[in-house]
């Protein structure tokens, strides 16, 4: 049966999509294989999303203005961001692996180094670079929410509490991620004090 002219609307369509589909998800597979390991600090936000159904909202240390300020490469961030104010400023994280081992089962987090609107051509051994977005002074890395499996939530929200009771407003928690070549990132692992929880 030849295809006719009215048939290709309805199939290139479809291809597209599909490529899209399938696109996406290769692409954070990829990001998950071959992406070097970095933890990176964080506190809880918001415990309970009704819109986004039950997960937890994390802020991580790297995205407080005030130490993004402090770095080699933030005037030209800013001044993007001055120029167009209606519109996000993607920018490139350099984050460098910690001095310090871990003191416990939670690893160090790594600690931003410099920042820069474009991918860093040099990069050393011990340093990743990581894509985030600017856009009314608010900073995202699309690392933000993490969705509780139904059968630990009481648990993790639990354990979430006690060390918000005992720690205030720097828990020790924390994401492990895996970033790829030009800053692509996928979570792996939320750390909640010692413990972890596979993403």
């Amino acid at each position: 049966m030849a295809t006719t002219p009215a048939s290709w609307r309805f199939w290139l369509p479809l291809a597209a999509q599909m490529a899209l589909i399938i696109g996406l998800p290769s692409q954070a597979i990829l990001t998950y294989v071959a992406g070097e390991t970095v933890m990176l600090q964080t506190v809880p936000v918001d415990p309970y999303d009704l819109l986004r159904g039950y997960s937890q909202t994390l802020s991580y240390q790297i995205s407080n203005l005030d130490q993004l300020r402090t770095l080699p490469g933030w005037n030209a961030v800013y001044q993007a961001q001055e120029q167009q104010p209606d519109r996000a400023v993607s920018f490139y994280l350099t984050l460098t692996s910690p001095v310090e081992p871990s003191t416990t089962e939670r690893p160090a987090p790594w600690q931003p180094v410099a920042i820069g609107l474009t991918p860093p051509e040099d990069l050393n051994a011990d340093e990743v670079t990581l894509q985030g977005v600017l856009q009314y002074n608010q900073v995202t890395y699309g690392l933000e929410r993490y969705y509780m499996p139904e059968d630990q939530r009481d648990r993790i929200n639990d354990e979430i509490a006690d060390l918000n009771r005992r720690f205030g407003n720097n828990p020790p928690m924390g994401v492990e991620i895996r970033v790829r070549e030009k800053g692509a990132s996928v979570p792996v692992t939320l750390w909640v004090g010692d413990r972890a929880y596979r993403f």
